[in-house]
């Protein structure tokens, strides 16, 4: 239930269009529905502009089927994301309209093509092993509605692809920027584009004294470029949600 399904389903039952029943029915599972396991929040697109989104690992393949079948009945979109491929060839096979990115591990369920919003985002990545990180960032961004334009390996160990790339990243709204390694990425973007947002995400990508992440996470907490924005490791759903609570709001 988002406002504008509210507006139409009032507007309906003013103009005599649907019983009031019918409504009752309709809004009888606001805020939330109760599965004994899970309580599907109906409520949060209408409340954060941003849809349900399910995260798979934790739960067994039953409770996540049964909690996007569930999620399908609405007209809201709905985000799966952490998708195991056993996984997503089961729920591609019970909802065949689901859009499955394998590389990103999402799965997307729309009834109808999301409306653009104003504001580009620029994806950046250090290498190419950070393309499962940005991708999840790219689909949870293009289903919230915004462009995004990928702007993929384009690390410090060869920073001329990156200059290479300066005047179309300039013109973005918001930059994420995935890196692993070192993590120095967003720092170089940081203090070559001053106008603009900059979330950075590090990710586990690199060897043993990369600890996981953590010397790229600790890297751009410790940023000498000012102002930069740090999400969690190999967490590009995370940043896309930080980019849309920065964006909703944009005027065109």
């Amino acid at each position: 239930m988002n406002r504008d399904l509210l507006e139409r389903l009032l507007r309906e039952v003013q103009e005599g269009k649907r019983p009031i029943e019918e409504a009752i029915e309709r809004l009888r599972h606001l805020p939330y529905e109760s599965l004994g396991f899970a309580r599907l929040d109906h409520h949060r697109t209408l409340r954060q502009e941003m849809p349900e989104v399910v995260f798979c690992p934790g739960k067994t393949e039953a409770q996540v089927l049964t909690i996007l079948q569930k999620l399908d009945a609405s007209e809201v979109p709905v985000l799966a994301t952490r998708v195991e491929p056993a996984l997503a060839r089961k729920i591609l096979k019970k909802l065949r309209k689901a859009e499955h990115n394998p590389l990103a591990r999402t799965i997307v369920l729309k009834k109808k093509r999301v409306a653009l919003r104003p504001g580009e985002i620029a994806l950046l990545t250090g290498g190419t092993a950070d393309l499962p990180v940005a991708e999840e960032a790219k689909v949870t961004a293009e289903l919230l509605g915004y462009r995004v334009l990928p702007f993929y390996d384009v690390g410090v160990a060869g920073i001329h692809r990156l200059l290479d790339q300066r005047e179309k990243i300039e013109k973005s709204d918001l930059m994420i920027v995935i890196a692993g390694m070192e993590g120095a990425l967003p720092s170089v973007v940081g203090g070559l584009f001053g106008a603009t947002p900059v979330i950075a995400v590090p990710t586990s990508i690199g060897y043993g004294a990369s600890f996981g992440g953590i010397a790229a996470l600790l890297t751009m907490l410790n940023s000498c470029a000012a102002g930069i924005t740090v999400v969690n490791i190999d967490n590009g759903f995370g940043a896309a949600m930080s980019a849309h609570r920065i964006l909703k709001d944009r005027k065109s």
